[in-house]
């Protein structure tokens, strides 16, 4: 399962919400990655993260798959909205 997400932070995906996002993630069993421009990396991964250097005006794709993937991907839909990540 995936969802794709438009970041429109000025500062993009930086140090506090890319925690926030791992700590999000990491509630779930299932395995999840972040795709951006190309790469992806597990965004359990907080070095993963911030090696994507994801700014303002980007398109990420979560990608989850397990059990709770449909929870996971919600989750983290949550976090990215409540950091103001999306619009």
């Amino acid at each position: 399962m995936e969802k794709a997400f438009f970041i429109t932070d000025e500062t993009g995906i930086h140090a506090r919400p890319a925690t926030l996002l791992v700590q999000s993630a990491s509630k779930y069993d299932s395995d999840i990655q972040l795709e951006f421009n190309g790469k992806r990396v597990n965004l359990k991964s907080i070095m993963g993260v911030m090696s994507l250097g994801v700014g303002q005006n980007s398109e990420v794709v979560v990608i989850a798959d397990g059990k709770d993937a449909k929870e996971a991907i919600d989750g983290i839909e949550k976090t990215l909205a409540e950091e103001g990540l999306i619009g």
